[in-house]
């Protein structure tokens, strides 16, 4: 009941010093090298504070860059800018990148079927690395989406100070697929569940049926079967680190049961639901699924608070 209340006491300080703080820090471009590939990222330190705690942000599936945009989709966001910026408000670094042939992070004659889920791991690895050859002691790590599994991979591999899953799934990705692939015509849903069951035993589809191009072409399989591999619940549940689980309940891709079954994997962790949060982490308070989208392309739409004030209460309460 004690750690509740002051959870909930610096929770209040912080709203509090979000209203009268201004931004205050530096922006470094960094370079990391991985087996030849150079990836490029913004390092950002708070003005005036010793030894901050540092967060690495990974960013979610897709084309998706260091500030949480995709090409594929009309406008920005920025939420990962975003979120960013209001780490730096309350004197929390963070480093954010652009993933492995996305953005400025360019793979020369890169092949999309040399890809595979373990590539990203490695990556958000040598980022925990590098920031702690920059003397930061409390390294969190922070993924959004098909980040959040990312990140938690890697805090597997690397001594963190917490970690936050943002809008992650709870189950494989093979699952996670069969419950959107719903909609189909009942002979390409089983089709499609047939082609899951075969990439999840490690077995290619040679000649996938042209409706399911986009999803199962033969150049995309390997990354699929290395990340079907992946289960987020038997990784949460040995993780040793501290965790936050953050879901909004207007998240049209990730449900509130994806973070509940994380949570009930790992009883320690925190579970953190925000009502109206989308997907990209801001305030719908319609049902309007066209209102949900356009919120993908508007960036002059702010973070939700609640969302800040769990994260850097979380990161203050770990960070003495």
């Amino acid at each position: 009941m004690i750690n509740r209340v002051l959870f909930l006491a610096i929770g209040i300080s912080i709203l509090l010093q979000a209203r009268s703080q201004s931004p205050n820090y530096s922006a470094e471009e960094i370079e990391v090298s991985v087996k030849g590939v150079s990836l490029f990222g913004t390092l950002v330190i708070p003005n005036g504070v010793k030894k901050p705690p540092v967060v690495l942000i990974i960013a979610g599936s897709g084309p998706t860059d260091r500030n949480g945009n995709s090409p594929i989709i009309k406008g920005k966001n920025n939420s990962l800018l975003q979120l960013a910026d209001s780490l730096a408000r309350h004197g929390i670094a963070s480093l954010r990148y652009d993933k492995r042939a996305i953005g400025k992070s360019v793979v020369k004659n890169f092949a999309e079927d040399s890809m595979r889920f373990s590539d990203g791991v490695d990556d958000a690895a040598a980022f925990c690395k590098f920031l702690k050859t920059r003397k930061f002691k409390k390294i969190f790590i922070a993924g959004h989406s098909e980040g959040s599994l990312v990140g938690l991979a890697t805090a597997h591999a690397f001594p963190v100070s917490g970690y936050f899953s943002i809008a992650g799934a709870g189950r494989r990705i093979d699952e996670v697929l069969k419950e959107q692939l719903l909609t189909l015509p009942d002979s390409l849903r089983m089709l499609s569940y047939r082609y899951l069951d075969s990439l999840a035993a490690g077995k290619k589809i040679s000649k996938p049926h042209p409706f399911l191009l986009n999803i199962f072409r033969p150049s995309v399989q390997p990354y699929m079967i290395s990340w079907i591999q992946y289960d987020p619940q038997q990784l949460i549940h040995t993780l040793s680190c501290p965790a936050l689980i953050v879901q909004g309940t207007h998240d049209l891709q990730v449900k509130v049961k994806d973070a509940e079954s994380l949570a009930a994997a790992n009883p320690a962790a925190r579970l953190l639901i925000i009502q109206h949060m989308n997907h990209v982490l801001k305030n719908v308070s319609s049902d309007s699924k066209e209102d949900n989208i356009k919120a993908y392309s508007d960036p002059s739409l702010p973070l939700m608070q609640e969302l800040i004030t769990g994260m850097v209460t979380f990161i203050l309460s770990k960070h003495k």
